[in-house]
């Protein structure tokens, strides 16, 4: 196959696999559930999603227990299964969802083993493979997810060198390639996914420089823009958020601009699904920031009336599939706030009543439910 023939197969690829996600077919369930890993307490809180006002109420039997220290939690695009990283026990949790009321069972085999410190967990967008980034063991671990029983199977040659503290992973919206931020090397290696077997293979030029620090990614739904917060600004003592243009057809990352500051401590990152805005977790300053998306450059903007007031060290953060809602844990009051996200301007509001409660140190957010 010449080049040419390559990326018009690939870029088919890639708009069939984006408009099968817009349109709803690929995130197809009964109801909408929101699940929190509490690092401190062990265990995932699980909510159901009120369609109409976005509330949250906690599902029959929540909380549930996973493994020691739960860093991060990941539903597949099915909304058949949930995964939870355990990052001082090492593994992986696995549960089957009961999409009619949103509770928790275990699935057979679970827990399996990861890497050492496993900080963050990504699904790719078909549901056959899950990738885990190994913040001590500086790898990727790689698995086949069995699509009956959420059982998972180490992909071959699985874990894959990654840079040096790997603390966020984030599989693009086309399933072609996995991103990962190396917190301690100040880099992004990005791979390219054999699509029969879910091997990593590392991109030219991978891995590339970040700002400080890098500790969360997050990509536009069309795959042409990242975003990766840095903890840390050498320049201004304080945080950013680092804009990347992302070639379509290799996934080698370019720089989009100069950083935009991001508060004291920005923890993550996520845009919500239409592509317009993104959103930041400011955890030292109790808030959120809210940019806008300037099309087409890919640059951000602050969003009206940004930062938000959050709760008590905000982590993080969940945005439902219609891009309604946004929800964030907060990691000092052990509680859920929830927000109406304005699509159009980017602005939140924070929903009548309390925070829900949560467990011990909520630490990330997964949102399932059907996109609009």
């Amino acid at each position: 196959m010449t080049n040419a023939a390559r990326r018009k197969s690939l870029a088919g690829l890639v708009l069939a696999v984006v408009l099968t996600a817009c349109d709803g077919a690929a995130v197809t369930h009964e109801r909408a559930f929101a699940y929190v890993a509490n690092q401190d307490s062990g265990d995932v809180s699980a909510y159901a999603v009120d369609s109409v006002t976005g509330a949250l109420s906690a599902v029959p039997g929540s909380p549930f227990a996973a493994g020691s220290g739960p860093a991060s939690v990941g539903v597949d695009p099915a909304g058949k299964f949930t995964y939870v990283a355990n990052q001082y026990s090492h593994d992986l949790s696995a549960f089957a969802i009961d999409r009619n009321t949103g509770a928790l069972s275990v699935v057979s085999g679970s827990p399996f083993p990861a890497g050492t410190n496993p900080a963050a967990v990504s699904i790719d967008p078909a549901g056959r493979f899950l990738y885990v980034a190994n913040a001590s063991s500086n790898d990727v671990s790689a698995y086949a997810i069995n699509s009956l029983t959420g059982a998972l199977n180490a992909v071959p040659g699985s874990p894959f060198a990654a840079g040096t503290n790997p603390v966020a992973i984030l599989v693009a919206p086309a399933g072609q390639f996995v991103y990962v931020a190396n917190f301690m090397s100040a880099s992004i290696s990005v791979f390219a996914i054999d699509q029969t077997t879910g091997a990593l293979h590392p991109v030219s030029g991978s891995p590339f420089a970040s700002g400080a620090m890098p500790g969360s990614i997050a990509i536009d739904p069309m795959g042409r823009n990242a975003y990766v917060v840095n903890r840390a600004s050498p320049e201004a003592l304080s945080g950013n958020v680092s804009a990347f243009r992302i070639d379509q057809f290799t996934g080698a990352l370019s720089e989009n601009g100069p950083p935009v500051p991001a508060g004291t401590y920005p923890n993550s990152v996520s845009v919500e699904p239409s592509g317009r805005n993104v959103y930041v977790a400011d955890t030292v300053s109790n808030q959120i920031r809210a940019y806008v998306i300037e099309q087409p450059a890919g640059t951000l903007s602050a969003a009206p009336g940004s930062p938000f007031a959050a709760g008590k060290r905000p982590i993080g953060l969940g945005i439902d599939p219609s891009g309604r809602y946004l929800y964030a844990g907060s990691h000092g009051a052990d509680n859920v706030w929830a927000y109406a996200l304005d699509r159009s301007t980017g602005a939140l509001a924070v929903l009548p009543g309390p925070p829900v409660t949560a467990g011990a140190a909520p630490r990330s957010i997964a949102v399932t439910g059907a996109s609009d």
